[in-house]
């Protein structure tokens, strides 16, 4: 059975770390394909600077094409906020002898029972998360366990991270400071050539 894993989110931007992550569960779990989803509106958080939708998916396109990964504009194509139990029921009715990964940080892994009908989520895909320093692994693990009582099928996974994220990114972007190393060349170049996250050029 082919494993496919899904991994989500508002990629604003999609960043190093990102991919980092994404790569280390691919080789810790053996999986064929990742599909890399952005969301079109986050039902778990405000979205006050989110770039367009076309913008993002774009930039998604742009770093995962090297990296051997895929991107889906599933999400962005279905109205009202991006609920991932919807998704997964899609990419299962779209790949039924697929097993379903879902992947994810430490922060979205311990909300899991908590998301838009848990209860089918979790029976639809595996569940796999990372610990970081706020969240340890003995922290993750005993939260899996909970899961796992409820029907789940969890992964914890010891990946090393990158210390980077989104709205580091854009931070730096909105001060004038440079972003190289934190993103993709060409995502970077894409955010400059299009003046994106309020910024002219940090070249």
């Amino acid at each position: 059975m082919k494993k496919l894993a899904m991994f989500g989110g508002t990629f604003n931007p999609i960043h190093n770390g990102h991919l980092h992550m994404v790569q280390g569960f691919r080789e810790r779990l053996g999986l064929d394909r990742v599909l890399l989803i952005p969301s079109r509106v986050p039902p778990h958080k405000a979205a006050d600077d989110l770039a367009d939708a076309k913008d993002r998916l774009e930039m998604c396109r742009l770093a995962a094409e090297p990296c051997g990964l895929a991107v889906s504009d599933l999400e962005l194509r279905r109205d009202g906020p991006s609920y991932t139990v919807d998704t997964l029921r899609q990419l299962h009715k779209a790949n039924p002898d697929a097993e379903l990964y879902l992947l994810m940080g430490a922060d979205m892994f311990l909300t899991l029972e908590h998301w838009f009908k848990s209860e089918e989520l979790l029976r639809l895909a595996r569940m796999c998360a990372v610990p970081r320093e706020e969240s340890s692994k003995s922290e993750l693990l005993a939260y899996a366990k909970h899961l796992n009582s409820m029907g789940a099928r969890t992964h914890v996974e010891d990946l090393p991270l990158l210390p980077v994220s989104s709205t580091l990114v854009r931070e730096r972007i909105v001060q004038g400071l440079s972003i190289a190393g934190l993103v993709p060349e060409a995502v970077e170049e894409y955010i400059i050539r299009h003046h994106l996250y309020g910024g002219i050029s940090n070249g």
